[in-house]
């Protein structure tokens, strides 16, 4: 099977479901003219014209509210921020808007847009560009929150996406743009809200997303060394979250940790804590431990960058721990 980067993978996607429904359109700052911030529409402004693929000012507020509103009379919009960041000046437009627009309209109105861009730890970028959102989005009802880990999943999470009648949100991350994986040529959409077993194993289960899900595998191959097998789950999506997939692993292995870059209070990671003590307490031979980001803004010291997020020594101390090792 071919190999190609994960922007190469939301680029088809996108142009895919863009040839399939005339309704489909892209917009977002430097989207066209400059083929994306990312390269991830590089092309497209040649292939489908600039009615299709709009460059907007820098005002998220002004083209997240276009957008919910072309999605409302019938277009399926695709917004992509340069970074989640900054949809918090589009906020407004996402949860008041978009997310409750169904609800409060009986049903008259579906809001079918997709906000995609990539979210958290970047580099030195700063903490004002280095944050996570997808816990915040995903405390939201009526948001679908997608979060890809790899090209392959990119492509069919986002193809279903765009296919989606409700808002979804789809966040990457800069750091995965330039990812290879193996990517099929014929046509295939993943379900929304179905993780998927990375790795099999009888000892603990690991839970992550995103990019963490670098940290979980390699930290399951270094367990491995020692005869530990993980049981590696990668989300996919935050919202809905798939319990029972995550559940079934615990009751094989009683034992859960769960990484994620997000800061610890609120967390996806606090969520599937809690969900494990209440509906899955008597398979819990240990308590379940979270490997988070440490609850302060992200510094732009590369030192400090790699002391505050979690890494692949945290999580094995982790694992050690609920398996009693340490």
């Amino acid at each position: 099977m071919r190999e190609i980067q994960f922007r190469e993978a939301l680029r088809e996607a996108m142009s895919e479901e863009m040839r399939r429904d005339k309704n489909v359109f892209l917009m977002g700052e430097e989207v066209a003219e400059y083929n994306g911030a990312y390269k991830v529409s590089q092309g497209m402004l040649d292939e489908f014209g600039p009615d299709r693929i709009y460059d907007t000012p820098i005002s998220e507020l002004g083209f997240a509210g276009l957008g919910v509103g072309a999605a409302m009379n019938g277009l399926k919009p695709i917004i992509e921020f340069m970074t989640f960041n900054f949809s918090l000046v589009a906020i407004d437009q996402i949860i008041n808007s978009a997310a409750k627009m169904y609800s409060m309209s009986g049903g008259a109105y579906s809001v079918p847009v997709v906000f995609r861009g990539p979210t958290g730890n970047a580099g030195q970028l700063g903490a004002t560009h280095s944050s996570n959102f997808e816990n915040w989005f995903a405390n939201t009802p009526g948001l679908k929150v997608i979060v890809p880990s790899n090209p392959y999943d990119a492509k069919g999470l986002l193809k279903a996406a765009i296919r989606d009648p409700d808002p979804v949100i789809f966040m990457e991350s800069e750091l995965m743009y330039s990812d290879k994986g193996e990517v099929p040529e014929s046509e295939y959409l993943l379900p929304i809200g179905v993780a998927d077993v990375k790795r099999k194993g009888k000892d603990v289960t690991l839970i992550s997303l995103g990019k963490m899900m670098k940290v979980a595998l390699e930290a399951a191959e270094e367990m491995a060394k020692e005869g530990i097998e993980c049981d590696v789950i990668d989300l996919r999506t935050v919202r809905p979250i798939d319990y029972a997939t995550c559940v079934e692993s615990l009751k094989k292995t009683n034992r859960a940790v769960i990484v994620e870059e997000a800061n610890p209070i609120a967390a996806i990671s606090s969520e599937l804590t809690y969900h494990f003590q209440r509906y899955a307490f008597d398979y819990l031979d240990s308590p379940v431990i979270r490997v988070n980001s440490m609850d302060i803004p992200l510094s732009y010291s590369p030192t400090y960058i790699d002391a505050t997020l979690p890494n692949v020594k945290r999580t094995v101390e982790a694992i050690n721990k609920v398996l009693y090792r340490s």
